[in-house]
């Protein structure tokens, strides 16, 4: 079963244009290290597939392979090693890192303490869960249990302040019941100031929330979303004279942090830039400045006519697969007279260079779609009239902008590799994996 999935998806690797990779790394109960790459690219049909791979024919001539990856620096040393590139952070793990940083502010991260001790004990404690269920029927709450976060990931955190603040009423009354109240002498609730401080937070939490789910999808562009997205985060993080002392620390430490990911080197940057232009939600360039929407074009006409222009002379010049010895026909009486005078000039003889400025100014020049449209579409409806910088699409638009996908596939290592299965070899491991993840494919 492996061998026959293996040669399939490895055809359909052979006729993708190019490719991008993501890897994460992942020490297996046996203490067996493994690396996992998954592969990305848009068919001909203009949708994204993503197969998880490890050793396939993915080279592709006169064609960078981008890297998405987390921080770490030995998966950063690794794709540089191994002459791949451009490397591009996983943005996700940008957001948590930023986010970290905001909700760890001394302040915020002393409110935080008190709200997890609420929800250790009433996780701890069969009673106070059975009265905190009592409390929310009476005030008609949805019974939802509180959650407590986990230090690693930031998102936790923000399900565990937003489910507590949907609950404080109940955790209040059952806090405050005689069944309880002689038992949480120590557990401080929160005051009026801090719900306010807390629910300030939240809010300015909740983009943050949405770009970690939006980035989660395996299914659309996402590596044309870093910029814009990072430019809109940014702005929603500038302090203003409403805000408490809490939640202006908490967007100062998150704007600190994120403003200078994405920046060097300079490479990356640009070709972050020729993404977001190649994807007509974002084409218009309107979080940059004149003078950077220009030179970003300028760098997406140069590239094109590099890239493509080689290939298209060659094929001009190819030879007739075979050549006509048959004698010259006869000229009409017309062609006699007329001659070429009525012939339209060949379109085809203008400079390539020439035709790229054309199509990519027609491109600048063109509507686009709603942020919430399909760029994808889009492209397969418009890729008659832009032939050149639809090629250029198909390859920047399916880079991926995480490396959550190799963290799924661990995701599902971690269900294979169990305290009772942990005797499999590690080539029994790669080929459980990959038949998990191709066949629901």
């Amino acid at each position: 079963m492996y061998e026959q999935q293996k040669s399939k998806v490895m055809a359909e690797l052979s006729q993708a244009s190019s490719v991008a990779l993501t890897t994460d790394g992942w020490t297996s109960r046996a203490t067996e290290n493994y690396v996992t790459v998954t592969t990305h690219y848009i068919t001909a049909e203009w949708e994204i597939l993503t197969e998880a791979v490890a050793e396939w024919r993915i080279e592709r001539p006169n064609t960078n392979i981008p890297v998405t990856t987390d921080n770490a620096k030995n998966q950063i040393n690794a794709v540089n090693e191994a002459g791949l590139g451009p490397q591009i952070g996983c943005f996700a793990h940008a957001i948590n890192l930023a986010s970290q940083k905001g909700i760890k502010v001394s302040k915020m991260d002393r409110l935080l303490g008190r709200i997890r001790k609420v929800v250790s004990y009433f996780h701890q404690s069969s009673t106070a869960a059975h009265v905190l269920k009592t409390k929310q029927d009476m005030l008609q709450l949805p019974t939802h249990k509180l959650i407590h976060d986990v230090p690693t990931r930031w998102n936790s955190t923000y399900g565990m302040l937003e489910r507590y603040l949907e609950q404080q009423t109940a955790i209040y009354s059952a806090l405050t019941d005689k069944t309880l109240k002689k038992n949480v002498r120590d557990i401080i609730t929160l005051s009026d100031d801090d719900v306010r401080v807390a629910e300030e937070v939240l809010q300015l939490l909740k983009p943050l929330q949405a770009v970690t789910t939006l980035l989660s999808t395996e299914t659309a562009p996402s590596v044309s979303m870093i910029l814009p997205l990072k430019t809109r985060i940014l702005q929603s993080m500038v302090p203003s004279e409403e805000d408490s002392t809490i939640t202006r620390d908490v967007k100062t430490a998150i704007r600190e942090d994120l403003k200078h990911r994405y920046t060097p080197p300079p490479t990356l940057q640009e070709y972050l830039h020729r993404t977001t232009a190649l994807d007509p939600r974002f084409k218009s360039l309107s979080h940059l400045d004149l003078a950077l929407r220009l030179r970003t074009y300028s760098d997406l006409t140069t590239e094109t006519v590099s890239s493509l222009g080689t290939a298209d002379c060659e094929e001009g010049q190819a030879a007739p697969t075979g050549a006509d010895t048959s004698p010259p026909q006869k000229k009409s009486a017309m062609v006699e007279l007329f001659g070429d005078t009525f012939v339209q000039k060949d379109m085809g003889s203008k400079a390539f260079a020439d035709t790229i400025k054309e199509e990519v100014a027609s491109y600048e020049a063109a509507s686009g779609i709603p942020v919430d449209g399909d760029p994808l579409t889009w492209w397969k409806s418009n890729e008659c009239k832009y032939p050149h910088l639809a090629i250029m699409a198909r390859r920047y638009l399916g880079v991926p902008a995480t490396s959550v996908p190799s963290e799924r596939v661990f995701s599902t290592a971690g269900d294979i590799v169990t305290a009772k299965t942990s005797t499999l070899s590690p080539e029994n491991v790669d080929i459980l994996i990959f038949l998990k993840k191709i066949l629901k494919l």
